[in-house]
């Protein structure tokens, strides 16, 4: 693990902040969670979706840069043309 690619990879979602991203996170034991949400911020160590629901509150998780570096969380970002970071 390059410390440059954790950079790349923070630099990627500070640009994403207030965008729609699909995330894919592995948890474990054949488990995979697919969820949409907006990047809320982000933090020198992580960073926070806000995901959608139909309720009108958001939950908020976390995530390390790292578990995108190591491919536990995917993050598509929704655009016109839907591109991939990671």
């Amino acid at each position: 693990m390059r410390n440059n690619d954790l950079l790349m990879i923070k630099s990627d979602l500070q640009g994403c902040v207030g965008k729609k991203v699909v995330l894919t996170a592995d948890k474990g034991r054949k488990r995979i969670v697919t969820k949409e949400g907006i990047v809320e911020a982000t933090y020198p160590n992580l960073f926070i979706v806000r995901l959608d629901n139909n309720y009108g509150e958001g939950r908020r998780i976390s995530y390390t840069y790292t578990d995108v570096l190591t491919g536990t969380v995917e993050i598509t970002v929704k655009l016109e043309s839907e591109e991939k970071i990671s």
